[in-house]
């Protein structure tokens, strides 16, 4: 069987950066070839390339056997290459079929008018093609991430796309979406057509993937079958070296109370009792859903609290607002960190000093020399990989993203920092960075809250797991009696259940 894809010796070079050195790469009908590496490791410039979006210095690109020059998004479209980014290419007020047939509609009345009925039809046949259904009578904006996703993929096959790149497409997916993806993905590979798959999640590798190649440093470092590859080889081949202690823990354990809750309730969260104590981290288990993100918003003070009382550092408080609470000392970092944590747009150094202008600010002036001094201090410190501090944030990877939000945190010098699914579309080596700040973190008397949907991070960074499910605190688990079992049997705890009323059991916050 002959390749539908060959990329050969692609080179790509900016100033002072050699992103791409001579790759190879190339797909076959009906496969899933996974493309791995860490962030920054050349796969989005690759990928940019194939997509038209980046011109190569030099190399070349063949489909079905003939060389080909992709100089556009549209050339590529024609080519039949389709590109699925993580944020999502579609018009929110448009339906399904609206945003499927963009750009190529099917007319009427000699063309002058959209062809809405065969419009409508073309989208449907699409998504049966997939085995997908989707509602197609209200705008995509109302649609789940995973309906938008299979919105994305027909899009693309309504062109008759040969090559699918799907990037990260499962970090906002539950389980039960992710499976429906990789259904349309099975779908696809019956069709023949070729699928590029990026993902940091190992584990979704050995379930949908045929091939994987590595990219590290811009180069090719290895290409095998899923059915020979480990995670630890992986790894190895990923990061250059091995990875060992994934969950460092440097801190002795818990000390006094730092924040308590007491019958919270606001929202969906129903009378919530739990504890956190300077130098710990507290995990925040449960499903989507299940509340988790919901109390941590109302201790950052962005959802109002209806009842209950909050107790920090000794002292009753009822955060207003997030700037009330960040002066309080309570960090937040949220899990879309691109569009509620970060300004895309500002500069590494202006996210970073923007909570702490107060800091840095002498009259009515910001003091630039002591601003670039004290960002200088935390991009080394937390070794953020950026040009200069004046970069936009918005040409960062995510981890070193992730790592400026935290930056932020550090600045205003806060004492409780709330990670929400801190490592999510991050590569593995920044993963075992971000494990060792929390550590750090919490060693030096801070206290921390995870919440993470990714149960080994969460077993691995917790002293103790606090689970949610519909709203309420079903448990509290100590280390050693943290399990996936257990947590798993305290979320589905509520769900056959009708919700409990105020005074209702909240369980342990031991």
């Amino acid at each position: 069987m002959l390749p539908l894809l060959e990329m050969r010796a692609v080179r790509k070079t900016y100033p002072g950066v050699l992103a791409l050195d001579g790759v190879d790469f190339d797909v076959m009908p009906g496969e899933v070839h996974c493309l791995l590496g860490e962030n920054g490791a050349g796969k989005s410039t690759l990928m940019n390339i194939l997509a038209g979006a980046l011109p190569a210095d030099s190399g070349e690109i063949l489909m079905d056997q003939e060389r080909v020059t992709i100089d556009s998004p549209t050339t590529a479209q024609a080519l039949g290459i389709g590109m699925i980014y993580q944020d999502f290419k579609l018009v929110p007020e448009l339906d399904a079929a609206g945003n499927i047939m963009l750009g190529h509609e099917p007319r009427s009345g000699g063309g002058y008018f959209l062809d809405r009925d065969g419009a409508r039809s073309k989208a449907a046949s699409v998504l049966g093609e997939l085995g997908e259904e989707v509602p197609m009578d209200r705008p995509v904006r109302s649609l789940s991430p995973a309906q938008r996703q299979v919105v994305e993929i027909a899009k693309a096959m309504s062109r008759e796309v040969k090559i699918l790149v799907l990037d990260e497409p499962t970090v906002s997916l539950t389980a039960h979406e992710r499976a429906n993806l990789f259904s349309a993905v099975r779908n696809l590979k019956a069709l023949g057509v070729g699928v590029v798959y990026i993902t940091h999640r190992l584990e979704e590798i050995f379930e949908i993937g045929d091939r994987i190649t590595v990219l590290r440093d811009g180069k090719n470092v290895d290409s095998l079958s899923v059915s020979s590859a480990t995670e630890a080889k992986l790894i190895r081949s990923m990061v250059g070296r091995e990875l060992s202690g994934e969950y460092p823990r440097k801190r002795p354990g818990g000390g006094e109370v730092l924040l308590r809750l007491e019958r919270v309730s606001g929202g969906l969260i129903n009378d919530v009792s739990l504890e956190l104590r300077a130098g710990e981290v507290l995990g925040l288990g449960g499903l989507v859903g299940a509340g988790r993100t919901e109390l941590a918003r109302i201790i950052f003070g962005t959802d109002p609290m209806g009842s209950g009382s909050i107790r920090f550092d000794g002292r009753d408080i009822r955060p207003g607002s997030p700037r009330e609470a960040i002066d309080l000392g309570i960090g937040y970092l949220s899990e879309d960190r691109n569009h509620e944590g970060l300004l895309l747009e500002m500069s590494v150094r202006e996210n970073i000093s923007l909570p702490s202008l107060p800091k840095v600010t002498r009259g009515w002036f910001i003091d630039r020399k002591n601003e670039r001094a004290a960002c200088d201090g935390f991009i080394r410190q937390l070794t953020i990989k950026t040009p200069d501090m004046d970069r936009r944030v918005n040409d960062l990877s995510g981890g070193n993203r992730q790592k400026v939000v935290l930056a932020r945190w550090l600045m205003t010098n806060s004492r409780v920092l709330i990670f929400d699914e801190p490592t999510a579309g991050i590569d593995v080596g920044v993963k075992f960075e971000i494990y060792s700040l929390i550590d750090t973190l919490a060693a030096g008397g801070m206290g921390v809250i995870v919440i993470s949907s990714d149960m080994p991070e969460l077993l691995g960074l917790s002293d103790r797991v606090a689970v949610m499910s519909g709203g309420t605190l079903t448990g509290v688990l100590p280390r050693g009696e943290a399990t996936q079992e257990r947590i798993m049997e305290l979320a589905m705890a509520n769900l056959s259940t009708a919700r409990p009323g105020p005074g209702a059991a909240t369980g342990s916050a031991g």
